[in-house]
């Protein structure tokens, strides 16, 4: 029988190791969760895009060319649900790079049911509290024939892909987040490059030019990314 009442949160559990992913959803569901699952990078993005969760339990060492890490970050692009990385590392420098990209918390294996339902419930405690009544960013943007997946880092463009470089993406990606809104050079420069290039505006020039003439109609008069003279850029959305 459970041990607590049922819970409304939902957790998505990503481990390729089959007994533990076993143990961990069933550790879970005794104190009432919804429990989805996941065996590798890929199938853990689909399943966070499908459902989004209330948080994510994540393994470290994944099979195939996404490992958890890469999974975290991708994740932290657009959400912002608790991530709890679970590793058989336990060296600081993992702990650091991971907590780096996002993660909220870090259990080496091999762990204890309870401390791992322990750290869940303080996780969505603090969710909640920082978060009140506001929902994460959802996973995509659509503005008239524009798309962009920030699960799976795809523009396109009335259903036909666009090829971006991954300077190219970020820009966008920070735009579209911001709809409407005017994003200066300095942010900009900051968030995709890094703060020690927050005043390169002639290297974001030359970059948003690339990026306008992909997806841009008319890259000479465009459209969706204006520019805000001397100050930055704004994306114009469809419907404002």
């Amino acid at each position: 029988m459970p041990t607590h009442s049922r819970v409304s949160a939902s957790i998505l559990v990503v481990d390729d190791e089959a007994q533990i992913l076993r143990a961990v959803r069933a550790g879970l569901l005794a104190q009432g969760y919804d429990v989805q699952i996941a065996m590798d990078g890929a199938e853990a993005l689909r399943q966070a895009t499908t459902n989004v969760p209330d948080m994510v339990v994540l393994d470290v060492m994944l099979p195939g060319d996404m490992n958890g890490l890469e999974v975290c970050r991708r994740l932290r692009e657009w959400t912002n649900v608790p991530i709890l990385i679970l590793s058989a590392l336990g060296n600081e420098q993992q702990k650091v790079k991971a907590l780096d990209l996002g993660a909220d918390d870090y259990l080496t294996k091999p762990f204890g049911m309870d401390e791992l339902t322990a750290r869940v419930r303080a996780a969505l405690r603090r969710s909640t509290a920082a978060s009140g009544a506001t929902p994460s960013e959802a996973p995509s943007f659509v503005s008239g024939a524009l798309c962009v997946d920030f699960a799976r880092r795809i523009v396109s463009k009335g259903g036909e892909e666009i090829k971006l470089t991954p300077l190219e993406y970020d820009i966008l990606r920070f735009l579209t987040q911001n709809p409407d809104r005017v994003v200066t050079h300095r942010q900009l420069l900051s968030t995709v490059w890094g703060a020690e290039y927050a005043d390169e505006t002639q290297l974001l020039r030359v970059h948003v030019g690339h990026l306008r003439r992909k997806i841009e109609d008319d890259p000479a008069r465009p459209r969706m990314i204006v520019t805000e003279p001397g100050v930055g850029y704004r994306f114009k959305s469809a419907e404002e």
